[in-house]
């Protein structure tokens, strides 16, 4: 992939894709970004030794967001990036897994060509991708799954979105940002004619210390969040291929604890 740009020319933007956490994961050209910049805009979860590739002097800036907070609008973000620019400095933006996939990296690219600046972007492992790998989760396999779909389980008017045909035989599910509306992506995906005994897998923390992969059944899913206590960031994948992971089966836990206690 030849870049775009002159790697000597000032004012420019470069969206690098930081990975799912793990520091290994980066691309050579995304270190090579980062030891360039002048300005380091970042995302709320990237592990600071990313973030100390950047030449000691460079200004870094975090624009962490999270479910309730976002210290930084989008409007914001996009203008900060544009008058940094506008002073002939470089400018990494920092985001982690890859910025096209739910990194809203299209809005900032946009906003970047709106004001006439060049702009350039650096792909990166993206959270599916790299979670699941650390969980020996193949996400398309020969026997099991020929398709895959990203959706984002944070969004308005989920009841209206028609799922059928996301995630069932042959195909396989990847949400992110679904830890909150577990239990209703289930339902969901249940009404638009998923079985509740689809396997299904959380992926807590991936590629991150403290790193969790378990699994159970659709039906389960918004139990298991809750009583597994699983928090953000994780993503939730869905279909026969849960199957071959090495993920904790959850489901069978919790049937054991419960003859138990009867």
């Amino acid at each position: 992939m030849a870049s775009i740009l002159d790697p000597q020319a000032r004012g420019r933007v470069i969206l690098v894709g930081a990975g799912p956490g793990d520091p290994g994961l980066l691309t050579i050209r995304a270190v090579d970004a980062l030891k360039s910049a002048d300005v380091v805009v970042h995302d709320g979860l990237i592990d600071p030794r990313v973030l100390d590739i950047a030449p000691p002097d460079a200004h870094r800036i975090s624009v962490a967001k999270s479910r309730s907070k976002h210290t930084v609008p989008q409007e914001g973000i996009n203008a900060l990036i544009v008058a940094h620019v506008r002073t002939g400095s470089i400018v990494v933006r920092l985001k982690g897994g890859d910025p096209f996939i739910f990194g809203r990296g299209g809005e900032e690219v946009e906003a970047v060509r709106a004001a006439g600046l060049p702009v350039e972007v650096i792909p990166g492992v993206s959270a599916a991708l790299g979670c699941a790998a650390e969980a020996m989760l193949p996400l398309t396999h020969r026997d099991h799954s020929s398709a895959v779909s990203f959706v984002a389980g944070q969004c308005k008017g989920l009841a209206d979105q028609d799922w059928s045909g996301l995630a069932g035989k042959g195909r396989t599910l990847v949400i992110y940002m679904g830890v909150a509306t577990a239990a209703d992506i289930a339902d969901k995906l249940m009404a638009d004619g998923v079985a509740p005994d689809m396997p299904v897998a959380v992926l807590e923390r991936g590629t991150l210390d403290g790193s969790r992969a378990i699994k159970s059944l659709l039906a389960d899913l918004g139990p298991m969040v809750e009583r597994e206590k699983v928090a953000s960031p994780a993503i939730i994948v869905v279909g026969e291929v849960v199957e071959l992971s090495d993920a904790e089966d959850k489901l069978a836990r919790w049937a054991k604890m419960a003859e138990a206690a009867a």
